[in-house]
């Protein structure tokens, strides 16, 4: 099975500390983070694109609890998945540093939109990036911030 998060509403090139204060971070920008490995983003796209989409490589298996998801992406233990979304800022020599994420919570899905997904071959999920006060979103997220939904996987 496939995991494709869309999104779009991104918050902007900058963003102000959590506590307000200056300087800003600036040439933010926001990528799925590898399991156990955060310096490892797949796809970094700028916080002022319109739109911004990842598709990730999963494996799906029956528990006790559900359905189980793992892979490269996904973070967390049965029966408390997630993918992460890192909001980074990107220096003039390429490097990163993060500054905050995003938790979208796989444990959310409605169990019978992640089996329709296992059946189908996808799973989306589909999200703003900009938080109520206009910042990158960051914390956990559940619909209905996110709406998932199974799709055709072909």
């Amino acid at each position: 099975m496939h995991i494709r998060i869309d999104a779009d509403n991104l918050p902007g090139l900058t963003c102000p500390p959590a506590d307000g204060s200056d300087p800003a971070y600036r040439n933010i920008h926001v990528a799925v983070q590898r399991r156990d490995r955060p310096a490892e983003l797949l796809d970094p796209q700028p916080g002022n694109a319109s739109s911004a989409s990842w598709t990730l490589e999963c494996t799906t298996t029956a528990s006790p609890t559900g359905t189980d998801v793992k892979g490269p992406h996904v973070q967390g233990r049965p029966g408390g998945r997630f993918i992460y979304l890192s909001w980074v800022t990107v220096d003039e020599a390429g490097s990163f540093t993060m500054f905050r994420r995003a938790k979208l919570m796989l444990d959310a899905v409605p169990a019978e939109i992640l089996t329709a997904a296992t059946q189908s071959g996808l799973l989306v999920g589909r999200l703003g990036l900009t938080d109520a006060c206009g910042n990158p979103l960051c914390a956990r997220v559940i619909p209905p911030a996110i709406t998932w939904t199974a799709a055709n996987g072909d």
